[in-house]
């Protein structure tokens, strides 16, 4: 009789210390917040990605940034005047071209600006009198056009107003190549210095598009 009973005991009593073990072992996971890989990586990610977006930048990318913004707006307002007031189709092209270019990267530099805790320029800030604290390159906002500048432009129709869009648009694109320029040489934050390189590239093929269009190329 013992030794019948004796094995039945012994499993008995190992698959209760198993158990145990197991139990604990689950409690013991369920407490410690800092265990284990998706614990570890919950943890640590997000400060280090934090670390990473706020130290790569200077004060020349916000600079660029808050700059760049109200002068990509105004051009912009001045491409949207063209439908319906330009006499030649090269011109809607290429208000058209202005405006799919430059409506995106308003947006991108805006979520820079924000991500860095900075200040997202108003989208009033449009013309040169409303930003009369602005100094790139030492003087003033570069390209910005006034608001009787703006006014005119929305008056004028037909040939007229190609001659006007196309003679500020170059002085509003070698504006932004300016700030552009400025910010590849003292810039930090690469996506930035990026994107001032593609307008310098962009912008100044379109200011030789628009000489030849205004019959100077």
């Amino acid at each position: 009789m013992r030794n019948s009973r004796t094995p039945a005991h012994r499993a008995a009593v190992a698959a209760a210390t198993v158990a145990a073990a197991l139990l604990l072992a689950a409690c013991g996971g369920e407490g410690d917040g800092s265990s284990g890989p998706a614990a570890a990586t919950g943890s640590t990610s997000p400060s280090a990605g934090a670390g990473v977006t706020a130290g790569a930048h200077n004060a020349q990318d916000v600079s660029f940034a808050q700059g760049m913004i109200p002068h990509h707006r105004q051009a912009l307002e001045m491409a949207r005047l063209a439908a319906g007031r330009a006499s030649s189709a090269r011109v809607e092209d290429l208000a058209a071209r202005i405006e799919k270019a430059q409506e995106p990267e308003i947006r991108t530099m805006s979520g820079w600006l924000t991500s860095w805790g900075e200040d997202v320029p108003k989208s009033s800030d449009s013309t040169a009198e409303s930003m009369p604290g602005m100094d790139h390159s030492g003087s003033g906002m570069p390209g910005m056009m006034a608001g009787s500048d703006m006014a005119a432009l929305g008056k004028a129709s037909g040939k007229d107003f190609d001659a006007k869009f196309l003679t500020m648009m170059i002085d509003h694109h070698k504006g932004a190549v300016d700030m552009a320029t400025t910010e590849k040489n003292k810039g930090e934050y690469a996506p930035a210095t990026s994107l001032a390189g593609g307008i310098v590239a962009a912008q100044t093929a379109e200011i030789t598009e628009m000489n030849k269009l205004l019959g100077k190329g």
